[in-house]
C-alpha cells in the first residue's frame, strides 16, 4: 500500500468488459491492448498495475495472450466455495489454477440483479484471499447525496466485506473500487472533489484494516480519458468500463498514468 508522502505514485488501471463483447471480439480487443501495452513506456514502470476482467469463456485465451506482458487477468465473479455442487458457478481455486490474479467482488449489478448480499460479498472476499487472488472490491452508494453520506456507506460496505476474511485470519492484497451506483453508465463521472474525499477516507480505513497486506483505492463509474489527471493522490487509479472499449482511449489513459508516475 502506498504510504502518504511517498515520492512515487502507484497507479492501478483495471478494465471490466462486463458482457458487452462476444468471444472473438474479446480476443481481438485483448490482442490490441497487448500490442499497445508492449510498446508503451508505462509497462516498464514498476509502480503501475494493470488488469483486465473478461467474461469467463474468454479467460483462458486472455491469460495466454497477456502472459508475457505487464497485464494481469482476472474474473468478474467467483463462488464463495472452492468446490462442490454449485451448477454454473466458478471457484477461486479454478481461477487461480488457470492463471488469474484478480477477481471482481460485489459489483452493484451483482447486488441489484442477482441478489448478492453483504454476507455473500464477505464470503467471496475471503474466498479470493484464500485462493491467492486480489479482490477488486466494489463499494458505492445507491443514491447521490452528500460526501459524508457516501463515506459512511462505503466504509460500512468495506468493513462488512473484509469481516469474514479477518475472522479467518486471511491476508492478501485488495483493490477497493469506489463506484457510486448513480454514476455507473451515466454521461459523466462523479465530481472530482467528491471522488478524492471518499477515496481518501477509504484509504485511511485500509491502512487500519487487519489482514490487508497491500491495498489501493481506485475510482469507477463513467471513468474515461482525462479523469485520472484531474484526481488527487488519494485516488490510486481507475476501474474502466465502456470508455476502454476503444483501445486508443485506453492508450490515452496510460499516457495520463505515465505522467502521474514521474517522481515528484
Amino acid at each position: 500500500m502506498s504510504q502518504p508522502g511517498s515520492h512515487e505514485r502507484v497507479v492501478t488501471l483495471g478494465v471490466s468488459l462486463k458482457m458487452y463483447f462476444g468471444y472473438q471480439q474479446t480476443v481481438d480487443w485483448c490482442q490490441r491492448i497487448h500490442a499497445i501495452v508492449q510498446r508503451h513506456p508505462l509497462a516498464s514502470v514498476v509502480q503501475v498495475r494493470l488488469f483486465v476482467l473478461p467474461t469467463f469463456p474468454a479467460l483462458a485465451p486472455a491469460v495466454s495472450l497477456f502472459a508475457d506482458s505487464a497485464v494481469d487477468v482476472g474474473a468478474q465473479d467467483l463462488h464463495w466455495a472452492d468446490n462442490g455442487a454449485f451448477t454454473g458457478e466458478v471457484s477461486g481455486t479454478l481461477l487461480h489454477e488457470m492463471g488469474c490474479r484478480y477477481v471482481e467482488v460485489g459489483h452493484a449489478e451483482r447486488r441489484r440483479y442477482f441478489g448478492e448480499t453483504d454476507e455473500h460479498i464477505a464470503l467471496k472476499t475471503a474466498a479470493a484471499w484464500r485462493n491467492g487472488l486480489t479482490p477488486v472490491l466494489c463499494v458505492g452508494e445507491e443514491q447521490r447525496g452528500s460526501v459524508q453520506q457516501a463515506i459512511a456507506i462505503c466504509q460500512a460496505q468495506l468493513t462488512s466485506a473484509l469481516n469474514r476474511a479477518q475472522q479467518q485470519q486471511l491476508t492478501g492484497h485488495v483493490v477497493v473500487a469506489y463506484e457510486p451506483q448513480w454514476a455507473i453508465g451515466s454521461a459523466e463521472p462523479a465530481p472530482t472533489d467528491a471522488i478524492s474525499l471518499v477515496c481518501e477516507a477509504l484509504k485511511q480505513q485500509l491502512f487500519a484494516a487487519t489482514g490487508v497486506r497491500d491495498g489501493s483505492v481506485i475510482y469507477g463509474g463513467s471513468a474515461g480519458p482525462g479523469l485520472l489527471s484531474q484526481l488527487g493522490p488519494a485516488v490510486d487509479g481507475l476501474f474502466l468500463g465502456r470508455f476502454a472499449h476503444d483501445p486508443m482511449a485506453f492508450n490515452a489513459i496510460m499516457d495520463e498514468a505515465l505522467a502521474l508516475c514521474a517522481p515528484q
